[in-house]
C-alpha cells in the first residue's frame, strides 16, 4: 500500500518562512513578556501547546504528505486539512492566549478582532471558504499548482483560527458567549461541512477529475472521495466532544447559581427573623416597665 504513495518532498519556502516567523516571534514575546512583572501568564501548557502545533504543520505541509494530498488522493488531503483546522487551530489558540491579551490593549484591533471572531462572522467566513475552495472547479485549479495549494490551505487554517475562537479562546472580552450559546454554535457550525461529508460520502461518481486521473487503479476514484467524507464527518465528533464538556459547565454554573440563590434567601429569612425578634422585643420592654 505504501508503494503507491509519492515520497517526493515538496518545496514550500513561504510556508517554511511563516513556520519560522511564527516561532521567532513567539519566543521572543515570551521572553520579553516574562521579565514584566505585570505581563501575561506563560506557563509551560502555553509552549507545549505551540510546539505541538507548529511540528504538526510542519508534518502536514513540508513533508510528502503533502505532495499525496496535492497530487494523489483526496481522502490524504482531507486528512491534511483536518489536522489544520480541527489539531493544530485549537492548540494555537491556546498557546498564543497571552498574545491575544496584549494585542487586546489597542482598541483598534480589539474592535477587528471582536468583529472576526463574532459567533455569525467567524462560522460564514470559514464554512464560506472551506466550501468555496471544495468546488470542483477551484478545487482542481489548487492541486494543479502547488503555490495555489499552499494559498489554499493557510487561507483555510486562518479561518478555523477564527472559527475556533468562541469556543477555546481565553479572552473575556472576546468570548462572550454563555455555555448553551456555545453549545448551540458548535452545533450550528459544524453542519455545513457534514452535509458536504455525507454528499462525498453518498455520490457514487468523483466530482474532482485531478484525483481521478492521478490514482490509476491503486483506489477507485469514488472510493477514494467516500473516504474523504468519512474523515470529514470527524470535526463534528470533536464539536460533540467540545460541547460534553460545555454541557457539565453550564450544569455546574446553575448548580453555583441555584446554591447562591439558596444561600441569599437563608440569609434574607435570617434577618426577617432577627427584625422580629427585636420589634417583639421592643414591645416586650415597654410593658415590663408600666407593671
Amino acid at each position: 500500500m505504501l508503494d503507491n504513495f509519492s515520497l517526493q518532498w515538496p518545496w514550500h519556502p513561504w510556508t517554511m518562512l511563516v513556520l519560522l516567523v511564527l516561532c521567532v516571534l513567539y519566543f521572543l514575546g515570551a521572553r520579553q513578556a516574562r521579565k514584566k512583572a505585570s505581563g501575561p501568564v506563560i506557563n509551560q501548557r502555553h509552549i507545549v501547546a505551540f510546539l505541538s502545533s507548529i511540528v504538526l504543520m510542519a508534518l502536514v505541509l513540508l513533508t510528502p504528505i503533502d505532495t499525496v494530498a496535492r497530487t494523489q488522493y483526496f481522502w490524504v488531503h482531507i486528512a491534511q486539512t483536518i489536522t489544520l483546522t480541527t489539531v493544530c487551530a485549537p492548540l494555537l489558540i491556546v498557546s498564543c492566549s497571552w498574545v491575544v491579551t496584549l494585542v487586546l490593549a489597542r482598541p483598534v484591533i480589539r474592535a477587528i478582532l471582536a468583529f472576526l471572531t463574532g459567533p455569525v462572522v467567524a462560522s460564514i467566513l470559514f464554512n464560506v471558504v472551506f466550501l468555496l475552495w471544495h468546488a470542483p472547479r477551484f478545487m482542481d485549479s489548487a492541486v494543479s499548482s502547488p503555490a495555489l495549494y499552499e494559498v489554499m490551505e493557510w487561507s483555510i487554517f486562518f479561518f478555523s483560527l477564527l472559527n475556533w475562537y468562541p469556543l477555546v479562546g481565553e479572552s473575556r472580552e472576546l468570548r462572550t458567549m454563555s455555555y448553551p450559546m456555545q453549545m448551540l454554535y458548535a452545533f450550528i457550525d459544524g453542519q455545513p461541512v457534514d452535509i458536504f461529508a455525507f454528499v462525498l460520502v453518498y455520490t457514487d461518481t468523483s466530482i474532482y477529475p485531478h484525483f481521478q486521473a492521478s490514482m490509476g487503479a491503486h483506489l477507485p476514484a469514488y472510493a477514494d472521495q467516500a473516504l474523504g467524507g468519512a474523515l470529514l464527518l470527524i470535526p463534528g465528533l470533536v464539536d460533540l466532544a467540545v460541547m460534553t464538556p460545555l454541557f457539565f459547565q453550564w450544569l455546574k454554573m446553575i448548580e453555583r447559581r441555584s446554591t447562591l440563590a439558596d444561600q441569599r434567601r437563608q440569609l434574607a429569612l435570617e434577618t426577617e427573623e432577627e427584625e422580629e425578634w427585636e420589634d417583639e422585643e421592643s414591645e416586650i420592654q415597654p410593658g415590663h416597665a408600666i407593671s
